[in-house]
């Protein structure tokens, strides 16, 4: 089984840090990270297997990059999980509307993350278009 691939996206450096933690720990995972939704879209080529991300960062904001790889046929099946402090029902619905796997609201707890995680990662890996 190759190597699995996880995407960050998060303007904070501790967050960022953080879940490529969670994501280490829980076995042979190579973590990228992109500080905001534009640097996030040089790396979707790369076969991702799950993107994490936080909706409120500069340039490209996570709904707006969610919005493209729900959009993109190469890239509309990869989960996707948004990891915000927001957590309003009308981003709730937002998130749900743009077909997000899964809406974590920070804080949040690493055990309960991981299992969501496992519950995508362990499926058949991604395999593009």
């Amino acid at each position: 089984m190759s190597t699995r691939t996880i995407l960050i996206v998060d303007d904070s450096a501790t967050i960022r840090t953080m879940l490529a933690a969670i994501v280490k720990g829980m076995g042979d995972y190579q973590v990228v990270e992109a500080t905001n939704g534009f640097e996030a879209l040089r790396f979707l080529h790369l076969g991702l297997d799950l993107i994490l991300t936080d909706i409120n960062m500069p340039h490209i904001n996570g709904l707006e990059l969610i919005s493209y790889v729900r959009a993109n046929p190469l890239y509309k099946s990869i989960p996707v999980f948004i990891i915000s402090t927001e957590g309003s029902a009308a981003y709730l619905e937002k998130g749900k509307q743009l077909g997000v796997n899964e809406y974590v609201v920070k804080p949040f707890s690493p055990p309960a993350l991981r299992i969501l995680m496992d519950r995508y990662l362990n499926q058949t890996p991604y395999q593009g278009a």
